[in-house]
C-alpha cells in the first residue's frame, strides 16, 4: 500500500500519456479516493488526437471532433493542466510549467513539485533549413493542420477554376509532399482521392489537370510495410497519375516553386511536409539522460536509467527491444509500441509504489497497415501480405479498434457507414482559420489574415 501521498507528474497528453494516466487511475483508484495519491497531466491541448485518423479526417470520411478524445472526461480523476513543461530538474524533483495564465500575464513559468514523474512529450516535426520552407511548408502532425491542408486544397482547386490565368492555374493544382513514410503517403493517397472526387463538381476541372508529386529522399517508401508492398505503393500511386520520385530531395520552394535535387522545378502554391520527426524540445531542457539522437534512455522496466522515479516511452524513450534477436536494438517509435508501453508503465509506477517487483515491456512487433485512399490500402501483418480493399478494411478494421473510448468508436463507425450511404462532404471551411475577419471589416479596421501565432502552427 502507498505509505505517503504520492504525487505523480505526467507530462504529455498524448497516446503514451493519455493511457498511462487512465491506467494510473484505474490502478490507484483506492489511494486516490483516499488521497493518498494525486496525478497531475501537462498537456498543451485539452486532448488526445489518434493521429492515425488524421489522413481520414482531411479527406472529410471523419469529423474533426471524433479524431480527438476530450482528456478531462476521460482522466476524471486526474488534475488537468492546459500548458506545456518548459524544463524539468528532476534532482530536485520539479517542473516549470508554462500555462495559459502565465502566458497572458508575461510571467515566469509555474513551479510543480512531484515524486513521479513521466515524460511522455511525443515528438514534432523534423524540418530542414530549406530556403521557403518556413514560409509556405504545411506539416501534418495535428488536427488543426489536417483540416487546414484539406480547406486549402479544396481552396486551390477553387482559384483554379476562377482564374484565367495558366500559370496561377498550374501553380494552384500543383501538390508536392515531402516524406514517403505514413504521414505523407496517407495523406497524399487520400486527399488526391478526395479532390479527384471533387472534380466531377467544377464545370472546368478534371483529374488530369492536377499534379500530386511524392518526393522522397530514400530508395522506397513505407519502409515498414517491407520492401515488396513498398514497390506495389509505389505502383499504385503511379497507376493513378502520382509522380513518385525516389532518391530525391527538395532543396528550395522558395517564391513558391518546389525545386528538386533531380533538377526539376514546380510552381506550386502546396508543400506538405512530413518528412520525419525529432525528440520534443523539452528533452533538452532537463538533467536526464539522452542518447546520440536525443531521445531518453530507458531499461526495459520503461524507468530512465540512472534517474530513480523518472520514467518514460513513447517517442520520446529509447527502450531496448528484448524481443529482438540482435543485442541493442530499440523498440520503433510508433504508436503499435506506444500503447502498450503505457499499459506497462502506468502498472510498473503503481508497482513502485506498494513496494512491488516491476514489469518488463515486450512485445513483438506485429506488422504495419496503410491506407492509400478509399478501398485502397497495403498491408505486411504477422508476415502476410495484403493490398487493395483487404488491407484497406483492415486498417480501418485494426484503428477502429484502437482508438480510445467506446464513444469515439461508435461515432467512427456511424461515421462510415453513412459515407456508405451519402456522397462525400467537399465543402472548404477556410473561414474558420481566420474567425474575426468578417467583423472586424464590419467594425471598421483591416482583417488580418495572418494565422494567430501558435507553436503548432496552422496551414
Amino acid at each position: 500500500m502507498v505509505k505517503e501521498r504520492a504525487r505523480i507528474l505526467v507530462v504529455g497528453g498524448g497516446y503514451v500519456g493519455m493511457y498511462t494516466a487512465l491506467r494510473l487511475q484505474r490502478k490507484l483508484r483506492r489511494e486516490l479516493g483516499r488521497g493518498e495519491a494525486e496525478i497531475t497531466v501537462v498537456t498543451p491541448d485539452p486532448y488526445m488526437t489518434y493521429q492515425p485518423f488524421l489522413p481520414e479526417a482531411a479527406a472529410g470520411a471523419i469529423s474533426p471532433r471524433h479524431v480527438v478524445v476530450p482528456l478531462r472526461r476521460v482522466l476524471d480523476r486526474c488534475h488537468i493542466i492546459i500548458g506545456e513543461a518548459t524544463a524539468i530538474d528532476h534532482a530536485r524533483r520539479t517542473a516549470t510549467v508554462s500555462t495559459l495564465a502565465t502566458q497572458e500575464k508575461a510571467a515566469e513559468g509555474r513551479q510543480l513539485a512531484y515524486d513521479e514523474l513521466v515524460l511522455a512529450p511525443g515528438s514534432v516535426s523534423r524540418t530542414l533549413p530549406i530556403p521557403g520552407l518556413a514560409d509556405h511548408g504545411i506539416g501534418f502532425k495535428t488536427v488543426e493542420e489536417a483540416i487546414g491542408l484539406r480547406n486549402h486544397v479544396l481552396e486551390q482547386m477553387d482559384i483554379a477554376s476562377s482564374t484565367r490565368d495558366p500559370a496561377l492555374r498550374d501553380a494552384a493544382l500543383t501538390f508536392v509532399f515531402v516524406g514517403g513514410g505514413y504521414a505523407g503517403v496517407e495523406a497524399l493517397g487520400e486527399l488526391e482521392d478526395m479532390a479527384r472526387y471533387a472534380t466531377r463538381y467544377y464545370h472546368n476541372l478534371r483529374p488530369e489537370d492536377m499534379k500530386w508529386i511524392l518526393v522522397e529522399a530514400s530508395d522506397r517508401i513505407l519502409p515498414e510495410v517491407g520492401a515488396e508492398m513498398g514497390r506495389y505503393t509505389v505502383t499504385e500511386l503511379r497507376r493513378r497519375n502520382i509522380d513518385v520520385r525516389l532518391e530525391t530531395r527538395l532543396e528550395s520552394c522558395a517564391d513558391r516553386v518546389a525545386v528538386l535535387s533531380d533538377g526539376s522545378r514546380f510552381p506550386t502554391r502546396t508543400v506538405v511536409w512530413t518528412a520525419g520527426v525529432k525528440p520534443h524540445p523539452i528533452l533538452a531542457a532537463t538533467d536526464l539522460p539522452l542518447n546520440g539522437r536525443g531521445r531518453l534512455k530507458c531499461t526495459a522496466e520503461l524507468a530512465i536509467e540512472g534517474a530513480p522515479h523518472a520514467w518514460a516511452a513513447g517517442d520520446a524513450a529509447a527502450v531496448p527491444d528484448v524481443t529482438a534477436k540482435d543485442t541493442g536494438r530499440e523498440c520503433a517509435p510508433n504508436a503499435q509500441h506506444a500503447l502498450r508501453q503505457a499499459k506497462v508503465l502506468g502498472d510498473n509506477i503503481a508497482h513502485t509504489l506498494r513496494g512491488e517487483p516491476l514489469e518488463t515491456y515486450a512485445h513483438s512487433y506485429a506488422g504495419s497497415v496503410a491506407s492509400l485512399g478509399l478501398h485502397k490500402g497495403v498491408a505486411q501483418v504477422y508476415g502476410r501480405r495484403l493490398k487493395g480493399y483487404p488491407a484497406w478494411f483492415m486498417h480501418r478494421t485494426y484503428h477502429l479498434s484502437r482508438v480510445p473510448t467506446f464513444n469515439r468508436k461508435a461515432r467512427v463507425a456511424a461515421e462510415w457507414t453513412l459515407a456508405g450511404l451519402f456522397k462525400r462532404e467537399i465543402v472548404s471551411l477556410g473561414s474558420l482559420e481566420h474567425p474575426r475577419a468578417e467583423f472586424e471589416l464590419a467594425a471598421g479596421g483591416k482583417p488580418s489574415h495572418d494565422p494567430p501565432h501558435s507553436p503548432k502552427g496552422s496551414s
